[in-house]
C-alpha cells in the first residue's frame, strides 16, 4: 500500500494513527525519505489538509484515519472536497472483515460506514484480501483523476492490513481527458459568433482542468465578459479587462443573448439555476452531464474536459475580438464598485490583505464577516490562489485547509482569515502548525460572536440566542502552542505584519473588530433589500447583423 502511494506520486500523507492502522503506519518509517507523514490533532484536519493541499498544488491530496469515529470526524472535510470538486484519496480504516455489518460492538465499529463514505465520495472500495490492496489504491487514483475530480475512498480492514501476500505496486497511469464532439463544438462556435451580447460564465471546472489560458483565448476572440463564480476566481486574472466576479453576473446575464457556461454546476446555494437568463441561448462545457439538467435551462452540451473543449472552440471561432465586451465590463465593474463601497470596514481589511499578499500568494477564505465580502471585494490574479468551501459552506474549514494549502504551495505566501467562531472548530491545530513549522499567517477577526448568525437572528426575531462566544486570549493561546502571535487594530498594521511574517514558521494575528454591515443583498439576489441590476450594459455596444460576419 505504501509503495503504491509513492508510485502514484504522493509526497504528503495527512494521517492519524490508531490500532487498526498500526500495520499501515509501520512501513511509513522506511518510506520517510519519499513520503512525509503529517499528523494533525484531529481527524477532521486530515481531510481538510488533504483538500487544501490538492487545491493549491493541483495534485491529489491523501489522508488516512481509523474507522468509526475517525472516519466520521473526517467526513466534513471530504464533503467540502466533494462540493469543490477537489481530488482527495481517503484511506479509511475498517474493523476486521468477518465483523463488518454484524453489530458486535468491536472497537470503532460504526454501522453503515460504507454508506457514510458513499455520501461524500464518487467511488469507494473495500479491500477483502491483502493482495488486492495495492490494486485498489491504484484504482482509487485513477478514479480520482478521471472525469470530474472528487474524493474517493478505500476501506482497509484491520485483518487485511495484518495479513500477508505477494503483490507489487502497479505503475502509475496517465488518465486521458475526454474531448467533446467536434460537431457540437462547431455548432457552439456558430451560435457564439452570431451573438450580439455573448457572455462566459466560468466555474471551478476551469481551474480543475487548468483551462485558464484556453478560457482567455476564447474570451478575447469573442470579446465576451467572463463572470467567475466564487470557486473559479483566478481562472482569469482580475487585471484582465474581460474578467469579472460573480456579482457582475447579476448585471450582465439578463441582457446576454448567448451564454457559455464552462465548468460550473449552474446552481446557487439557494437552489436557483445560475445564470438567471431565460432569454439567452445556453451552451454548456462540462465533463459531468448531470450539471446541465433541469432545473437549469436547456442548452447545447459540449461534454468533456474544459481545457480541450475551450481549445477546440477557440480553433472553430473565426472572428476576431470586438471592443464591445471590454466596454460592457468597464461599465459593470463601476456598477459593482458602487454597490460594495459602503461595506466598511470589510473592504479596508481586504485591501490590506491584497496589498500584503503577493500576486501568486494564496488567501484561504472563511465564513467570517470579512470573508463574505471577499468573493467580490478581493482581487484575484492567478489560478488556485483563492480557496473557499464552495456550496458546503463548512464553518471552521479554513484554518486546517490552509495548513494543507501551505504545504502544497511550495514557498508561496499563504494567509488564512477566520472569525473567532469558525477558528474555534480547529484551533488545536496550532500544535500542528508549530510542530511542522508550517509558515502560515493565521488572521483571527474577533467580534465575540457568531456574527453572521447573530445578525440574521436579530433581523428575523429582534433577539438572539446561542451566538455570544467566550473566547480565549488568542495571542496567549498561540504562544502556549509555540506559535508567535500579535494583536493589531488597523488595516495598515495588518499589511505590515503579513509582509514581515517569517517564511519558515507560523504567525497568528488577532484583530478585534465590531459589528459590520450586511453583505447579503450582494451575495443572494433574493435577499432582503437586494440591489437591482443596472440598465443593459451591452446596449451601446451591441453589434448590428452586418457586424457579425
Amino acid at each position: 500500500m505504501v509503495r503504491q502511494l509513492i508510485e502514484e506520486g504522493v509526497t504528503h500523507l495527512f494521517a492519524l494513527p490508531g490500532v487498526q492502522l498500526d500495520w499501515a503506519f509501520d512501513p511509513l518509517v522506511d518510506a520517510a525519505s519519499s513520503l512525509r507523514v503529517v499528523v494533525p490533532r484531529h481527524e477532521q484536519a486530515t481531510s481538510y489538509m488533504a483538500d487544501g493541499y490538492a487545491r493549491v498544488s493541483g495534485k491529489v491530496g491523501t489522508c488516512m484515519m481509523v474507522p468509526g469515529p475517525g472516519v466520521l470526524n473526517a467526513l466534513s472535510g471530504l464533503a467540502t472536497a466533494y462540493a469543490c470538486s477537489s481530488p482527495v484519496v481517503c484511506l479509511a480504516g475498517q474493523i476486521r472483515t468477518t465483523a463488518i455489518g454484524k453489530g458486535w460492538g468491536l472497537l470503532h465499529e460504526v454501522q453503515g460506514q460504507p454508506a457514510a463514505l458513499d455520501a461524500v465520495t464518487k467511488w469507494r472500495a473495500l479491500a477483502r484480501e491483502p493482495g488486492a490492496l495495492p490494486g485498489l489504491v491504484h484504482q482509487a487514483f485513477i478514479e480520482c483523476r478521471s472525469g470530474r475530480p472528487r474524493p474517493v475512498a478505500v476501506e482497509m480492514p484491520q485483518d487485511i492490513l495484518q495479513d500477508s501476500a505477494i503483490a507489487g505496486p502497479a505503475s502509475r497511469e496517465s488518465v486521458p481527458c475526454t474531448a467533446p464532439d467536434q460537431a457540437a463544438v462547431d455548432q457552439a462556435a456558430a451560435a457564439l459568433e452570431s451573438a450580439s451580447a455573448p457572455l462566459i460564465w466560468a466555474g471551478s471546472g476551469v481551474l480543475s482542468a487548468d483551462a485558464g489560458e484556453a478560457l482567455r483565448l476564447v474570451a478575447e476572440k469573442l470579446g465576451a465578459p467572463v463572470v467567475m463564480t466564487d470557486t473559479a476566481r483566478g481562472a482569469l486574472s482580475d487585471r484582465h479587462p474581460l474578467a469579472l466576479p460573480g456579482l457582475a453576473g447579476r448585471a450582465l446575464a439578463p441582457h446576454a443573448d448567448v451564454i457559455l457556461v464552462v465548468g460550473s454546476r449552474g446552481m446557487s446555494v439557494l437552489g436557483k439555476p445560475t445564470p438567471q437568463a431565460p432569454q439567452a441561448r445556453t451552451i454548456y462545457i462540462n465533463v459531468d452531464a448531470a450539471d446541465t439538467t433541469p432545473p437549469r435551462s436547456a442548452g447545447l452540451l459540449l461534454q468533456g474536459d474544459a481545457r480541450l473543449a475551450l481549445l477546440a472552440l477557440g480553433s472553430s471561432l473565426k472572428r476576431q475580438s470586438p471592443a464591445g465586451g471590454v466596454s460592457a465590463c468597464k461599465s459593470v465593474r463601476a456598477w459593482c464598485q458602487q454597490q460594495i463601497q459602503l461595506l466598511q470596514p470589510q473592504l479596508s481589511w481586504l485591501a490590506a490583505l491584497r496589498e500584503a499578499i503577493p500576486d501568486d500568494g494564496i488567501l484561504v477564505n472563511e465564513l467570517t464577516q470579512v470573508g463574505y465580502v471577499a468573493p467580490f471585494g478581493y482581487p484575484v490574479y492567478g489560478p488556485r490562489t483563492f480557496i473557499t468551501p464552495g456550496y458546503q459552506g463548512t464553518l471552521g474549514y479554513g484554518f486546517p485547509t490552509a495548513l494543507g494549502a501551505c504545504l502544497g504551495a511550495q514557498g508561496r505566501r499563504v494567509v488564512s482569515i477566520n472569525g473567532d467562531g469558525g477558528f474555534g472548530w480547529n484551533l488545536q491545530e496550532l500544535a500542528t502548525a508549530a510542530r511542522y513549522r508550517i509558515p502560515l499567517v493565521i488572521v483571527v477577526f474577533r467580534d465575540e460572536a457568531f456574527g453572521n448568525v447573530r445578525r440574521m437572528q436579530l433581523e428575523a426575531f429582534n433577539r438572539e440566542i446561542g451566538t455570544t462566544l467566550h473566547n480565549p486570549d488568542f495571542v496567549a493561546l498561540a504562544r502556549a502552542f509555540g506559535v508567535d502571535a500579535l494583536r493589531l487594530e488597523t488595516p495598515a498594521a495588518l499589511t505590515a505584519a503579513i509582509r514581515e511574517a517569517p517564511g519558515d514558521a507560523p504567525l497568528l494575528i488577532e484583530v478585534p473588530v465590531g459589528v459590520m454591515p450586511s453583505p447579503w443583498p450582494l451575495i443572494h439576489p433574493s435577499a432582503k433589500n437586494s440591489v437591482a441590476s443596472p440598465p443593459d450594459p451591452f446596449s451601446l455596444v451591441r453589434r448590428s447583423p452586418s457586424d457579425r460576419s
